[in-house]
């Protein structure tokens, strides 16, 4: 159970969290990844190009994001929250809508290009800034609700891409991921989000390590290849699910439908492992959470049948995204909270580089192969790397003073 105090931060910070959960929901990491799925066959089918051609469009989205997460970082830390996000949801809308008039490759590509360069500022660094600074007691399960905004989209793009098309268009279901931003997101993070610079909620002693020492350290190594090939395994399955399950035979509406349990068990998973890592030591938590999707994607290779798909996307999404969650809380317990942006932006280069690279990689392993087994085989070695690595952390740096006793402290 959550201790009073963490009830009381919850309680009190209830609209910030609904803001965030929003704000990543229509983010330029969210919109493109969970729509890329159920647009690729459709796409294919009226344009011809190849289901690679497509995925590939994720590159320049999650590639150019790695590239502006750090300036992003910075951003967050000189102007406020609420500046670097509402300019940033616009230009979302703005890459979305230019992919959605797409009538070639290199058009397509210039939307994706564009929604992480001008939509750099509702990356998760921003939000997962403010819940760090915000939330001490209850740090994790704040996360855990934050970022449950990615759950949402995946339950809800697939659904809602795969209904338009069917009634329309692609480049009308585009057209109206494209507008998500601007209708949903940017008017509560308009009245809820803090508009000055955020601060720690607390004031315990603040880590006295540079940014140099801090990348140079094992930790920050072992949290690079954790995130990288989390990702790696988490961009390559969960692209892949409503193509492989057409290609074996369902419906698009049925695949889609089933697909969206990923999101659908990601709420629940989200909230129970930010209480598990307030709780235990994180590093643990995060490798059996990661251990459960390997198994999955195992299982995958050879399920045929509604159930069992259902079943292991059930399986993702109790996990999918853990690596999101886990990256913010260990860049603060280990790293403090005063350089949070700045590190946090660099590591969520490493997530950007992975969920970059990995849709394209397994597109082009199915070409190659003809079915998804590789794809899935690979994601299940990836996750196993990176659940074990984590324990590779250590224990918990210790803080000394008054305020390190019995709280979640910012470590040296």
């Amino acid at each position: 159970m959550m201790t009073p105090a963490a009830i009381a931060e919850l309680r009190s910070g209830w609209r910030i969290l609904v803001a965030c959960a929003l704000g990543i929901a229509a983010s330029a990491i969210a919109l493109p990844y969970y729509s890329i799925g159920a647009l690729t066959k459709p796409i294919a089918l009226e344009t011809g190009w190849s289901r690679t051609d497509i995925q590939f469009a994720i590159a320049f989205s999650s590639g150019l994001g790695a590239l502006t997460a750090p300036v992003t970082g910075w951003l967050v830390d000189h102007f406020g929250v609420r500046r670097v996000a509402l300019p940033g949801f616009a230009g979302v809308a703005l890459g979305m809508m230019i992919a959605a008039m797409a009538g070639s490759t290199l058009v397509f590509y210039l939307g994706f290009a564009l929604t992480a360069l001008l939509g750099a500022g509702t990356n998760p660094v921003v939000w997962s800034k403010v819940v760090t600074s915000r939330f001490d007691h209850a740090r994790g399960a704040a996360l855990g609700l934050a970022l449950v905004g990615t759950a949402l989209s995946a339950i809800l793009l697939p659904l809602l891409i795969t209904m338009l098309i069917e009634r329309t268009n692609w480049h009308v279901a585009l057209a109206a991921v494209a507008m998500l931003p601007l209708v949903l997101s940017l008017p509560v993070a308009w009245l809820w989000l803090p508009s000055e610079p955020v601060r720690p909620s607390l004031a315990p002693a603040q880590p006295t390590v540079s940014i140099r020492s801090a990348v140079l350290s094992l930790r920050f190594v072992v949290l690079a290849i954790s995130i990288l090939s989390g990702y790696l395994a988490v961009s390559g399955v969960l692209t892949s699910l409503v193509p492989a399950f057409t290609d074996r035979g369902l419906s698009p509406a049925r695949a889609a439908v089933i697909a969206g349990t990923v999101g659908l068990a990601m709420i629940p998973g989200r909230v129970l492992i930010g209480i598990l890592i307030d709780r235990y030591w994180a590093p643990a938590v995060g490798c059996v959470i990661l251990l459960i999707p390997a198994v999955a994607c195992l299982v995958l290779v050879r399920a045929t049948d509604s159930l069992n798909l259902t079943l292991c996307c059930l399986a993702l999404g109790l996990a999918a995204g853990a690596e999101l969650d886990l990256l913010a809380f260990l860049t603060a317990r280990y790293f403090g909270r005063a350089r949070f942006s700045k590190l946090y932006g660099l590591l969520y280069a490493c997530l950007a580089v992975g969920s970059a690279t990995a849709p394209a990689m397994f597109s082009r392993l199915r070409e190659v192969s003809g079915d998804y087994t590789a794809s899935f085989v690979s994601s299940a070695a990836l996750f196993a790397v990176a659940g074990i690595t984590l324990l590779l952390l250590g224990p918990y740096p210790s803080i000394s003073g008054p305020s390190a006793k019995g709280s979640h402290s910012d470590a040296d």
